[in-house]
């Protein structure tokens, strides 16, 4: 799965999880869901993504499938 997916994925989760904690618990957790919405924006430009660097170190994301179809190694961009 392409790393990119991975981040799409837990980002809209963590903002339908904060959407629903706001509803049902505390608006507080709105801060949460604009914490992720300025995460992705600042990403877009700076192309640093906090969770990117963290998967890496986990060792998620990197397909050796799909790097051997393109000739890459892992994680290489």
């Amino acid at each position: 799965m392409k790393m990119e997916m991975i981040i799409r994925r837990f980002a809209g989760s963590f903002i339908l999880i904060s959407l629903l904690l706001a509803h049902y618990h505390s608006p507080y957790w709105l801060w949460f869901t604009a914490f992720v919405g300025f995460n992705l924006i600042q990403s877009s430009f700076t192309h640093f993504c906090p969770l990117e660097i963290v998967l890496k170190k986990v060792g998620v994301g990197c397909s050796c499938c799909e790097s051997e179809k393109t000739g890459g190694s892992c994680c290489a961009k």
